[in-house]
């Protein structure tokens, strides 16, 4: 797949109950942009539905991904990961999505455990032998994500990237590019979450409170040079191919895009970036899903 390096992330839209004529004018607009990569999953409300009935009728323009597992499958909080039920979820994505296959099918955040046991692996590979998915991957951190990496069961890696998530640089880019795998950057800019003054919801807290530490000078500028360059230290870090930025504003997706004309950080600024998360960095700091 020949990816754009800024995709389109479909949780903001499920959650946050955005309404279709926005979404229809937000992901056209992108797709008129040159976006070509959706991303979305099973258990984001409303999600997928959104993007079915807005630009199905676009589908040979853009890659489509989605995620099975998680949450959202079953009510029952232990069946996230019954086969049975991941199997239908499969194909309620696909109606959802007005589609017949998907580009990339993944597994959401699955223990390391579970993928040890290998019946959830099972349940891609069978989805992807019957054509309702052209690739396989995982979508994970820590060392879940390492095994997944490991286990050469996947095409691609969905991880944590950004200047407040960098445990992925270390432990899992380096097995991801010596098996030649995608590698999908989520939550490449934190959520912006630097720019709360007070303490934000429970999602976003694990992110603000390492940007109280972190305090980064490039962030108490201008808001779209600090911005540009959080996306452009994602999209500079070696074997990432595209980064998911979610969004409910129309025209924000051309306007991140329009940030990366600059081209990936100097090496000056990349390193210095990375040095302040060596220095300030505990073991607590793990990837965030």
């Amino acid at each position: 797949m020949d990816v754009s390096v800024l995709g389109f992330g479909g949780a903001e839209i499920g959650y946050r109950g955005v309404p279709n004529d926005t979404v229809r004018q937000l992901i056209n607009g992108a797709l008129d942009a040159g976006l070509n990569v959706i991303d979305t999953a099973e258990c984001y409300p409303g999600g997928e539905e959104k993007i079915g009935e807005t630009v199905s009728g676009r589908r040979n323009e853009y890659f489509l991904f989605t995620k099975c597992g998680h949450e959202g499958i079953s009510i029952s909080a232990g069946d996230h990961w019954n086969p049975r039920l991941m199997a239908a979820s499969i194909d309620r994505s696909l109606k959802r999505l007005r589609t017949d296959r998907v580009d990339l099918l993944q597994l959401h955040s699955c223990s390391e455990d579970h993928l040890r046991i290998g019946d959830v692996i099972e349940v891609v590979r069978r989805a992807r032998d019957a054509g309702k998915t052209r690739f396989i991957g995982y979508s994970g951190d820590g060392c879940a994500a390492l095994h997944a990496v490991e286990s050469g069961a996947f095409d691609t890696l969905q991880i944590s990237v950004s200047i407040a998530d960098q445990e992925a640089i270390d432990l899992v880019l380096p097995a991801a590019r010596a098996r030649g795998m995608g590698v999908i950057a989520k939550r490449p800019i934190a959520n912006a979450i630097w720019k709360a003054t007070t303490k934000p919801d429970p999602y976003y807290q694990e992110y603000w409170a390492r940007f109280q530490k972190l305090s980064y000078d490039f962030l108490n500028g201008d808001m779209a040079q600090a911005v540009s360059t959080a996306l452009r230290f994602t999209l500079s870090v070696e074997g990432v191919h595209t980064a998911i930025v979610g969004t409910t504003q129309p025209g924000r997706w051309h306007q991140n895009a329009e940030l990366l004309k600059a081209g990936p950080l100097n090496a000056r600024e990349f390193e210095a970036i990375r040095a302040r998360w060596n220095a300030v960095a505990n073991p607590e700091w793990v990837g965030q899903t």
